[in-house]
């Protein structure tokens, strides 16, 4: 045993059974992994007492040289350990967290007459900032009945107490068109901070109680006799009830909530959070983790509630979540929607995360396009359970009407996207009839037959443009006349003729799949390309037949008179109507005539 495992083993030995988090260090003393555990000695001696499954954990087992440890209280106590842990140290082995795209927020400076605007730029200093927000929408609804409401101003201009005082600036057209209470020369000062507030208010999502608020001020207003005033007030309210219709997405009496969702892609994790007060969602927010080893689910949702309350500064106590999350604060009040407004509320997170998702791999495939192909790939490698990424995929199809003009066609796809010049044709030579069983079997033969002879590479997966009968045919010509292991799908038609289901395995298997997913457009693109291909194919063989059977029967024609014939004419049903003159002066008075005489037994007939 080398010094490094009785290193190991002494400290295995040491640890105690209670909860606390756990340090890995390399050989050059860092920290390449951080974990948690209810019990310490169990959790980590089963990293090394134990075969793993994943390649990620056999090697970081390997390169593993010192073990550090931390007793906790409990188990929550050692998961907020770790969380801080990984973010300080940022190990290697561990979780990352992305920084995704910059949502907007809403800042009202903190000037003697501030503004309020969007943006993703944040300055404690300068101002206060409310979000931030997942959809740049609700920013712009919540600005647009802000600055309906309250004719406070939108330019940057240095507007002070003095530079009123003192007239430097003048009133701009906004004040003419009653969008700005023109506060540059002084007017509306006195109720410019108290439009402020209650734009403060409306922003925190106090939606209702700004509606109250104007009702009172209306009522009092119409008692006063002030009826244009009152009127004015009554278009704010109908622009507020417009403007919580928008965003309000539970009942009024609804109480403050995170509302969190989750989705995954690959190594990809993603999960938002909605911040919903009296009903509104005021603030929103998605981060994307990257998995390094094997973490589950309800850890990284866990991870993810914990960070994103944190980066939203939320201390709401009830949270409505998807699934259980691994470890959580015992205070809170943990909610799996089922039904109701709490369901609405997650199913709008659980929309607001896949939209993120989407996103995020529009923008990476945008700027490295063949990573959406092996994106597509590694869904449908996961899904047929393939040993190798399907990088080289080959589809067959056979094209023939009662057997006449048999003819075949391969198309070749590489890297999810068509190689036309490796596409092949066939025409059937050992099949007599309508056999498409035995046609397949010959054109796949032949196929793989001259990549062999060539000492070619093989496709990582052949797909037949058909059910169980074309695959059984294909694995009969592949593996039992060839000897090749070749993974083998088919494409399952509707009474539509279009792409339903992919089979797979033998006995072939349905895999069914969204018809909306990636993997399914891609299937459906290799199966209309294939029946393309072979039947442009068989209707050239068709065409040919036909000219050549029409044209062969008339003594002395040959190939330079059937191509003059074809150039003057355009087609063989054109040069039937052909007058004997327009013969004679194209191939000679003697061919001229027998072709004529031809064409005029057969309309006779």
């Amino acid at each position: 045993m080398s010094d490094k495992d009785n290193h190991i083993a002494l400290l295995l030995k040491r640890i105690p059974e209670s909860p606390g988090v756990y340090q890995y260090f390399n050989k050059d003393g860092q920290i390449i992994y951080v974990g948690k555990a209810k019990n310490l000695h169990r959790r980590v001696n089963s990293y090394f007492n134990k075969d793993h499954p994943s390649s990620k954990t056999r090697q970081l087992v390997a390169h593993i040289a010192d073990i550090r440890y931390v007793v906790v209280e409990s188990e929550q106590d050692a998961f907020l350990l770790e969380n801080n842990l990984i973010k300080q140290y940022q190990p290697h082995y561990n979780i990352l967290l992305k920084d995704g795209k910059s949502y907007p927020s809403i800042c009202i400076t903190k000037e003697p007459y501030p503004r309020i605007f969007k943006t993703r730029t944040i300055n404690k200093k300068a101002g206060e900032y409310y979000g931030p927000y997942s959809f740049s929408y609700t920013v712009e609804t919540v600005l647009d009945l802000i600055h309906k409401l309250y004719p406070i101003r939108t330019c940057n201009l240095p507007i002070t107490a003095d530079s009123i005082e003192k007239k430097k600036i003048k009133v701009c057209l906004k004040y003419h068109l009653k969008n700005c209470c023109g506060i540059c020369e002084g007017k509306g000062e006195e109720d410019y901070q108290q439009w402020i507030d209650q734009a403060r208010k409306l922003i925190k999502g106090d939606a209702h109680e700004i509606g109250r608020q104007l009702e009172d001020e209306m009522m009092r207003k119409a008692a006063e006799m002030k009826y244009e005033e009152a009127a004015d007030l009554k278009h704010k309210i109908e622009l507020l009830e417009q403007f919580k219709s928008k965003t309000i997405i539970t009942n009024s009496s609804a109480k403050d909530v995170d509302v969190f969702g989750y989705d995954e892609q690959d190594d990809r994790v993603y999960i938002s959070m909605l911040h919903v007060h009296s009903g509104c969602v005021v603030q929103g927010q998605t981060i994307e983790y990257r998995r390094k080893m094997e973490e589950e689910k309800e850890e990284l949702l866990a991870m993810g509630m914990m960070e994103l309350r944190q980066q939203l500064e939320s201390t709401t106590q009830d949270v409505i979540v998807p699934f259980i999350p691994d470890v959580f604060d015992d205070t809170l009040h943990v909610h799996i929607a089922v039904s109701g407004d709490r369901k609405k509320l997650l199913d709008l997170a659980m929309q607001n995360v896949r939209q993120y998702k989407l996103d995020r791999l529009k923008q990476e495939d945008k700027l490295n396009p063949e990573q959406r192909g092996v994106r597509i790939l590694k869904e449908l490698q996961k899904m047929m359970g393939l040993p190798t990424l399907p990088k080289w995929i080959d589809c067959f199809d056979n094209s023939n009407i009662q057997g006449t003009n048999a003819v075949a066609g391969c198309v070749v796809y590489r890297m999810a996207k068509p190689s036309k010049s490796d596409y092949k044709r066939f025409e059937i030579k050992t099949v007599d009839g309508a056999d498409d069983y035995a046609s397949m079997r010959e054109v796949v033969r032949r196929r793989y037959q001259h990549l062999l002879d060539e000492n070619g590479q093989m496709p990582d997966l052949i797909i037949a443009d058909g059910g169980i009968g074309q695959m059984h045919a294909i694995r009969e010509a592949v593996e039992d006349q060839l000897g090749l292991q070749i993974p083998i799908a088919g494409l399952k038609k509707n009474d539509k003729h279009r792409t339903q289901t992919l089979l797979y395995g033998f006995p072939p298997m349905e895999i069914s799949m969204p018809v909306t997913s990636e993997v399914f457009r891609l299937l459906t693109s290799i199966q209309d390309e294939v029946h393309r291909f072979a039947i442009t194919y068989h209707k050239q063989k068709r065409r040919k037949s036909l000219i050549i059977s029409e044209l062969d029967e008339i003594k002395g024609v040959g190939e330079a008179s059937k191509q003059k014939i074809l150039t003057h004419f355009g087609s063989v049903k054109r040069a039937r109507t052909a007058s004997e003159q327009e013969m004679v002066d194209l191939l000679g008075k003697r061919l001229g005539s027998t072709v004529y005489a031809y064409f005029q037994s057969k309309i006779t007939r």
